[in-house]
This record gives C-alpha cells, sequence and structure tokens, in this order.
C-alpha cells in the first residue's frame, strides 16, 4: 500500500529526524511567538471583563463569566485544532491575523456598541467566543510546528513556561501600566499591533514552508500597518466613542490608576462622571450637598457646641467641604478619597474651582489619598482625636471594594472616630430607586450600634436620594439648620426631611457583613428591578 507523500510546508512525524538533534532554525522565533501570543491572549480577556464591568456593572459577576466563557472558548479552539492537519504555517499565521483584528478593536467596538446597542452581551460574548478559540488554536499549532527535533517532554515544558511567563506579564502590566496610561481602547490597539506583527515576523522567516508566502506577508503588513494607525489616533477614537455615551459633550476625559473620570457639559450643566456613571449635575448639584452636610451640622450644633473638627470619607470633588467651610468656627478638615487623580483635578480645573469655591485648597483643609477603612483603622490605631462631625459620601456600594465601606467592621470604626457627642452621615443610596440597598444600609448602622436617623431629598438629576444621620447614641432630628447661607434647605423643609411615604417603608434585608457583603448582592437586584439606577453606580 502506498504512503501518502508529506507536503513540503507540513510538520515531520513525531518522531525526530536523526539528522535534525536539535531544534530546527526558526524555534527561538516561534517560542518568543509564545510569550507574546500569551501576553495578548490574556490582555483581551482583562479588556473584555473591565469593559464588561464598566458598562455593566457587578464587577465579580462581569469578570466570572467573562473568565468562564473565555477559558471555554479555548479549550473549544484546542479541541477543533486537531482537525488541522495540513498548512500549519498558514494557518497560525491566519490565526495571528484574526485576533490582531478582533482583540485589536474589542474595546473600541464594545464601547460603540454600548452607545448604540439595546444590550451588548451578544456583542462582548461573540468577541469572548471568537478570541478565545483563535487562542486556543495558537498553543497545540505551535507545538505541532516545533516538535520536529525536540524530545516531547522538553517542548511542552519550554512552550507551557513561556506561556505562563506571558500570562504574568499581561497580568502585571495590565493594571500597573496599561490601564492607567493607555486606556482600555489604546491597550486593545496595541496588541492587536503586537499580533499582527507576529504575523508579520512568522510570514517572513518561513516563507518557504508558506503555500502562498507573498499574500501572507501582504495581508500581514496591511493588518498591521491599520492597526498602528488607529493606535497613533487612538485617543481621539476613545473620545469619539465616549462621546457616544453621553448627552452632552466631554470636555474632560482621564484614566486615573482608580477609574476614568469624564466632565461634560452642556449650556450652564457640567456634569461628572466616574467610569460613565453621574456622580453629579452642576445645576442641581447644592441639594445633594446641602441635604448631605447641613442638617448633621445643625444636630452637632443644636447642643451649643460649635463644629470644630470634621471627616469627609470621599467626596474627593470638594462639594461637601465647601458646605462645611460655610461654618466659621471649622478649625480642621481631614478630607480621605482614594485617588490622587480625583483630588488633583478638582483642584487645578478652573471651571471645577468655580464650583467648589476653590475649597481644596482651604489651609484648613488636609487631603489624604487612601483607602478609607485603613485610613481610619491607621488614624485609631494612632491615638487619632475623634471628629466632632463625620462625613461619608462615597459612591454606590455597585462593587465588592466599595461594598466594605457600608459593612458592619467599616461601621464600628466609624463609631469609635466620633466623638461620643458627635455626629456623622452616610449617602445611602436612593429609597425609591435601591430600596432594599438603602435600608440594608440603615439596619447595619443600626447593628453597629450608631443609632440612624434615615431622611431623603429629591434631586432632580438622581431623583429621590437617601441619607442617614449617625451618632453614638439616640438623639432627635434636627428641628433648625444653622445660619448659613444656603439654596435648597430650610427650616420648613427640614422636618420633612425625615418623613417616608407609604409606599417606601422598609422591606426585609439582612445586615452587610464584610464575609458575605448582601448590600452589594442587593444593590444590584435594585438596579434590575423597574426603573432601577443609581447616583453613584
Amino acid at each position: 500500500m502506498a504512503l501518502p507523500l508529506r507536503r513540503s510546508q507540513d510538520p515531520p512525524p513525531d518522531e525526530p529526524d536523526p539528522a535534525s538533534p536539535g531544534p530546527r532554525p526558526g524555534a527561538r522565533l516561534l517560542l518568543a511567538s509564545v510569550l507574546v501570543v500569551a501576553t495578548c491572549g490574556l490582555i483581551y480577556e482583562l479588556i473584555a471583563a473591565t469593559m464588561a464591568s464598566y458598562l455593566l456593572g457587578d464587577s465579580v459577576t462581569q469578570f466570572s463569566l467573562v473568565i468562564g466563557v473565555y477559558l471555554s472558548a479555548m479549550g473549544l479552539g484546542s479541541w477543533l485544532s486537531k482537525s488541522i492537519e495540513r498548512d500549519l504555517y498558514d494557518r497560525f499565521i491566519t490565526v495571528q491575523l484574526i485576533i490582531a483584528v478582533v482583540g485589536g478593536l474589542s474595546a473600541a467596538s464594545l464601547f460603540l456598541g454600548y452607545a448604540y446597542l439595546s444590550t451588548i452581551r451578544p456583542l462582548l460574548f461573540s468577541i469572548l467566543v471568537l478570541v478565545g478559540t483563535m487562542v486556543g488554536l495558537e498553543i497545540p499549532l505551535l507545538m505541532r510546528i516545533l516538535k520536529d527535533g525536540q524530545d516531547l517532554k522538553d517542548l511542552v515544558a519550554r512552550v507551557l513556561a513561556f506561556d505562563y511567563i506571558g500570562s504574568l506579564v499581561a497580568s502585571v502590566l495590565f493594571p500597573l501600566a496599561l490601564l492607567p496610561y493607555l486606556g482600555l481602547v489604546r491597550t486593545s490597539l496595541l496588541f492587536g499591533l503586537l499580533n499582527a506583527l507576529v504575523a508579520i515576523l512568522c510570514a517572513h522567516s518561513f516563507r518557504r514552508q508558506l503555500t502562498r508566502p507573498r499574500a501572507a506577508l501582504g495581508r500581514s503588513v496591511l493588518v498591521a500597518v491599520v492597526l498602528a494607525a488607529l493606535l497613533a489616533f487612538g485617543h481621539k477614537i476613545e473620545r469619539f466613542a465616549e462621546n457616544q455615551l453621553y448627552d452632552a459633550p466631554v470636555v474632560f476625559s482621564n484614566k486615573t490608576a482608580y477609574q476614568r473620570l469624564t466632565l461634560t457639559r452642556w449650556a450652564d450643566d457640567l456634569r461628572l462622571y466616574i467610569d460613565g456613571n453621574l456622580q453629579f449635575s452642576s445645576v442641581d448639584e447644592h441639594r445633594y450637598h446641602e441635604a448631605l452636610v447641613h442638617p448633621a451640622m445643625s444636630a452637632y450644633q443644636a447642643a451649643g457646641k460649635p463644629t470644630r473638627r470634621a471627616l469627609v470619607l470621599g467626596g474627593g470633588d470638594g462639594l461637601a467641604v465647601r458646605e462645611l467651610l460655610k461654618y466659621p468656627a471649622l478649625e480642621h478638615v481631614d478630607l480621605v478619597d482614594l485617588d490622587p487623580g480625583m483630588t488633583e483635578l478638582f483642584r487645578s480645573n478652573t471651571q471645577l474651582l468655580r464650583l467648589n469655591h476653590d475649597s481644596l485648597h482651604d489651609p484648613r483643609v488636609a487631603i489624604h489619598n487612601a483607602d478609607a477603612m485603613r485610613w481610619l483603622e491607621s488614624y485609631l490605631q494612632g491615638g487619632g482625636v475623634p471628629f466632632d462631625v463625620v462625613l461619608v459620601d462615597l459612591p454606590d456600594p455597585n462593587n465588592f471594594s466599595l461594598g466594605k465601606l457600608y459593612s458592619h467592621p467599616f461601621y464600628r470604626l466609624l463609631r469609635h472616630a466620633l466623638a461620643e457627642d458627635g455626629v456623622g452621615v452616610i449617602q445611602a443610596t436612593s429609597p425609591y430607586l435601591a430600596p432594599r440597598s438603602y435600608w440594608c444600609i440603615v439596619k447595619t448602622l443600626a447593628a453597629a450600634d450608631l443609632h440612624p436617623l434615615p431622611y431623603h431629598a429629591h434631586v432632580p438629576s438622581f431623583g429621590d436620594w437617601g441619607f442617614a444621620l449617625i451618632s453614638r447614641s439616640s438623639r432627635p432630628p434636627p428641628e433648625r439648620l444653622a445660619p448659613v447661607e444656603l439654596r435648597f434647605l430650610s427650616d420648613d423643609l427640614l422636618a420633612g426631611l425625615f418623613v417616608f411615604p407609604a409606599d417606601q417603608q422598609p422591606p426585609e434585608v439582612e445586615i452587610n457583613r464584610l464575609g458575605d457583603q448582601l448590600l452589594v448582592h442587593y444593590y444590584e437586584q435594585d438596579l434590575r428591578g423597574p426603573g432601577g439606577g443609581g447616583r453613584r453606580s
């Protein structure tokens, strides 16, 4: 029986050729390719997961789904690789170009899809399945190409070692360098370009093994040129994609180490968004910040004591501090905000300085860029003086990093930070749009022995918004406001803030513990409910 002839571009059989005792020329290039493609593969996965958490919320769920779908697609690609029997070099280059195009354009596609599609989930999972399948094909193809002249155990060890090193490189680079300095769109384009460069090098180095070497090299160069051009205009592409997410023109956008800060402006309405979620509108932010600050200040001063020391956790925009500085007796304010990019923006942007009255440059204000929980622990362990008033103006609890700052252990720390007769206030989401979240916060405060007094105010940009006064011992709601300049609150309005209508009574909820963080789950459930929404979601 005649044996079929082997094509010149196909790999040799499993047994090494005695005449070729070592790896053939080009093996080092292919091993280097393993490192590059492994790094690129994980970067695309991280980009998809980050985009999903930015655009869809609930980072734990989104990361879990993205990882699960992506790994399953990689498994599918590995399984499909067994059906590729010929033209392995051609197939490898084709795989690189598909990943370069789809992975390179993934972030921009998801941004635009979020703006124009009713849901981005089909687009997201299509990208994951396609890129994951192609990534799953890469390593088996490379191992079959590389096996000539190498012992199988040495080959597997080398390839997997480079693969895992590439994953480590990606996991370190992405959060520490790529995301803060390049952003998602330019990062995806950069790594798409790297995949295209791998295709170019392979098309040139292994042209004798290719069926149509010129065509392969031409396609690779074309993809690389297009991605390089897009990368050169990456900032403009990102700005264009981002503009599609908002109703007004973007006047500022910056990705810090922690979040994306975006300012839009339409006429007199200046708005701040964090990761695409509205934080305030200059048209009505005074309602929110007056409701946050002045009931607490008035409650403390009702006993005839002037407020000397105040603590603000969150509130890096300086707007709550602006309200505090209306009290002339105030001697010191500690502002704790995680993101130095946030506080620096509100210390330097001319438009924002007018809005916060340059409060962050006031000599009475000390800014600490730190995690609120760790700062409190350190402050208390160092014997810090308790505060007369504490304002907690943190983003809504849409992930576990924020959820810990609404937990029972955090509120116990907060209790120790309050003076014996001190008063605090918590921004607590919307009692109308997120009722389980709101009343979970109130119940957790009560469990921490902080005697919460729930109240709410109408802020047109967000609807009915909720707060809770706290103190170390039970006290009545304030009856009169302190005599400072106000645009929204009045003595007549004050008592009504503490009254909730019949359709906003507390539902059955559990307290938010650090171990389970039920609040984050309540918040996601509330958002999925009818008309669900959040101020700082």
